[in-house]
Formats: C-alpha cells, sequence, structure tokens
C-alpha cells in the first residue's frame, strides 16, 4: 500500500514538473499595434543552449518585473541585445536582420487629431523610398521609442516626421497640411467678445488665396486659440494684423463689421458727480464717421478707459479731439447736446460775516449767456474750483471779469445784490 502510495506521489510530482517546464518554454508573443507581432522560441532558445535557463533568467529577464524594451535599448545590450549583439547571435543594429524577428508587412499608422480628421503615416511608400532601410527612422532618434505625441511645431524643430519632412529630404511639414491630413478641412474659429458682435475667421476664405505656412506657425501655432491678442496689439502688426495693415489686406482698424458680422456697438454712458451723466451714442458718430476714425487713434477698443476732464477736452484731448469747435460743437459751451436735460444748480458761498452767504444763480446767467462764456476761459467744471477775494475780482478776476466798471453786468462793489442776508 505505502509501495502504491509513494509511486502516486512521484507521478503527481512529474506531472507537475512537466506542466511547469510547459508554462517556461512555451512562446512568448509581443504585440504591436501597426504591425505583425514577434514571437519568442523558448524550444528554439533551450536547444542552442542546452537547456539553460539561467543564461537569461535573472541575467537578463527578471520574471517578476517585465517590462519592454525599446530597439534603441537593445542596441545597448538591453534586453534581447545581450546577445544579439553580432558577437554571440545576430545584432539587432543590423537593419538586414529585422526580418528575421519583425515578420510580415508593417501597416500603416493612423493619427485621429482633433479637428482636424486623421493623418496616415504609409509604412510600404516610405520603406520603397529608403529602400527598406527601417533604421532610417527606427534609430532611437527620429523614433524614440517613448509613445509621446509630438506637435507639429517640434516636428518643425526637426523632430520626429520632420527630421526629414524639412523642405530638403521631403516636402516640408509646414504648407503641406493636405499631403498628410487627407480631407482636412479646418473649421470656422469663433471668437467670443465681451460688449460686441462675436469674430469669426475662415479658413476656408483664407485657404481660397493663402498657404497654410503663410499663418502657420509663424504667426500663430497649431491651437485653435492660443493667447490673447487686442485690438491694439493688431494695429501694430501682430496677430491678424500681420497682414491686415491695410495693404495686404483691409486694416483690422476701421473695417470692424468685416469681422465682427452683426456688429451694433451701444451707447456708453459716463455718470458724474454732481451733475446729469453724459451719454456717447455709437450710432450717431457711425453714421458720419468710420470706426477707425476714432480707434484706436484716439480711443481704445474698450468702453471706458481713462478719464479725462472737460478741460482735457477743451486741450483737444479724448471726445475734443473732434469737438474742438471747427470739426463739430466744442465740448465747451454745448453742456446739454452731451449731458442730456443739464439744469446746473445754485451755488452757494459761505462768507463769514459780516458779509454772510453769496449765491451765484446758474438759471438766471443761463438767460443771458452760454456756459461757454465762464466755461473753462473763466473757471473750470468744478464747483468752488477756485477761491477768489472781492480783492480779486475788483481786479477782473473771477466774477470779476464780467461784473465791473464798465463791463457787462453791475460792479463787484454793488455787495447786495449777491449777498443777500448782509
Amino acid at each position: 500500500m505505502h509501495k502504491h502510495l509513494l509511486l502516486f506521489a512521484c507521478a503527481i510530482m512529474l506531472l507537475a514538473a512537466a506542466s511547469a517546464g510547459a508554462v517556461e518554454t512555451k512562446d512568448i508573443q509581443f504585440s504591436f499595434k501597426n504591425a505583425d507581432p514577434v514571437i519568442f522560441s523558448h524550444q528554439f532558445h533551450l536547444n542552442k543552449y542546452h537547456n539553460n535557463c539561467r543564461i537569461c533568467h535573472n541575467a537578463i529577464f527578471n520574471i517578476k518585473n517585465r517590462r519592454h524594451f525599446t530597439m534603441a535599448e537593445m542596441e545597448k545590450t538591453k534586453s534581447c541585445g545581450a546577445c544579439h549583439s553580432g558577437m554571440s547571435a545576430f545584432s539587432v543594429a543590423s537593419e538586414k536582420d529585422c526580418v528575421k524577428c519583425h515578420k510580415g508587412k508593417p501597416r500603416n499608422v493612423t493619427y485621429k487629431i482633433r479637428g482636424l480628421g486623421e493623418a496616415t503615416f504609409s509604412h510600404s511608400i516610405h520603406i520603397a523610398k529608403t529602400g527598406g532601410a527601417c533604421k532610417s527612422c527606427h534609430n532611437g532618434k527620429v523614433i524614440t521609442g517613448n509613445g509621446k505625441a509630438v506637435s507639429m511645431a517640434e516636428m518643425e524643430k526637426g523632430k520626429t516626421c520632420g527630421a526629414c519632412h524639412n523642405g530638403k529630404r521631403a516636402f516640408a511639414v509646414t504648407a503641406n497640411c493636405d499631403r498628410c491630413h487627407s480631407g482636412m478641412k479646418p473649421k470656422d474659429i469663433t471668437f467670443a467678445l465681451k460688449g460686441t458682435a462675436a469674430a469669426t475667421f475662415s479658413h476656408a476664405i483664407h485657404t481660397a488665396a493663402y498657404g497654410c505656412k503663410e499663418c502657420h506657425t509663424r504667426i500663430f501655432p497649431y491651437k485653435s486659440v492660443s493667447g490673447k491678442a487686442t485690438m491694439g496689439d493688431m494695429d501694430k502688426g501682430k496677430s491678424c494684423g500681420t497682414c491686415h495693415n491695410g495693404n495686404d489686406a483691409f486694416a483690422t482698424s476701421g473695417d470692424c463689421t468685416k469681422c465682427h458680422k452683426g456688429m451694433k456697438p451701444g451707447d456708453i454712458v459716463f455718470k458724474l458727480k454732481d451733475i446729469n451723466a453724459a451719454t456717447f451714442s455709437h450710432d450717431i458718430h457711425t453714421a458720419a464717421y468710420a470706426c477707425k476714425d476714432c480707434h484706436t487713434k484716439t480711443f481704445p477698443y474698450k468702453a471706458v478707459v481713462g478719464k479725462a476732464t472737460m478741460s482735457d477736452m477743451n486741450n483737444g484731448k479724448s471726445c475734443g479731439t473732434c469737438h474742438n469747435g471747427k470739426d463739430v460743437f466744442a465740448t465747451s459751451g454745448d453742456c446739454a447736446k452731451c449731458h442730456r436735460g443739464l439744469k446746473p444748480g445754485v451755488i452757494s458761498f459761505m462768507i463769514p460775516k459780516p458779509a454772510g452767504e453769496a449765491t451765484f444763480s446758474h438759471e438766471f446767467h443761463l438767460q443771458a449767456y452760454k456756459c461757454a462764456d465762464c466755461h473753462t476761459k473763466i473757471f473750470p467744471y468744478r464747483v468752488g474750483g477756485t477761491k477768489a477775494t472781492m480783492e480779486d475780482m475788483a481786479k477782473g478776476k473771477s466774477c470779476g471779469a464780467c461784473h465791473g466798471k464798465g463791463k457787462d453786468a453791475f460792479d463787484v462793489d454793488d455787495c447786495i445784490k449777491c449777498h443777500t442776508k448782509m
């Protein structure tokens, strides 16, 4: 009985050993996305090295730490390259020996690119062109084996496809987009903007007259939107302004509706302290002038930038560039044209006794004079902007410019006409 049990145990152990050996010595298949698999034959190598597993395990291959090695690493004696170096066995670096491991024909490689369809790399075309020289690309420099995506900008600097497609060895990666991106039809790009109509860039219109290389990547990288350029930047020749300069194509200033379809700029309201708001009407101004007459020569493309006083305008700044009394009505003297419903109040000057309070009535003076008669020739546009003594007035300053002997109005010496409670 014991003898039978011993024989049965030995049989089980032999079967287990045989099973383990079968697992260890089966062929290993390395799969590739765009080529037939590479098959490593355990049986072939065990026969060659007299079943000595230790030649590879774990000296070259660590069973517990399995990883993929690139061809570039193998050429540096890693993995299969430890033996396949041209000494013990054929070299992994030998181009004519690639087919000993890589059977069959490599397939086309398709790259799916967002917004631009697909780009297809044809192995058959390139193999025929290079005479089967796989290492033209698979040399650890052009194709590194790290699987990292490369941008068009990087290709233009000589990486991956750009190593050959530089305009010398083969057509350049710039300006020949449709050669790789078959059926490419770039979409329109819409720029949504605050306060004005969206601007749309039409690839169809531009590619009908220009090549891709005119813009990419000299002006724009291969991205839908990269960075922001203001209209001021464009007027200085940046971004779209490189071509839209008034010479090569219509200027970015003055032809707003060509890009901003249906644009209708709104009124701009300037809220002011102690006086009615002033309203700027784009409708009125664009009926007589082009956008470029103001933008960006006088105003940048923003609703409100900086503050200009009425004095600044009277000196030719801001609205005063045109509102100078020659081109159009002056900023001084026609206040109600901008400040609708303007009705300046009474100004009280608190003066110590015995003189007491003095009162200036805008309503009374506007019956005989215009705003321009006083502002800003005599008074700035501020309540109590300057302080003048009676002595100053007697010398023709402040109210004394009109109120004096031989002048337009009663003399400042007639005290009770202003100091009514004196």
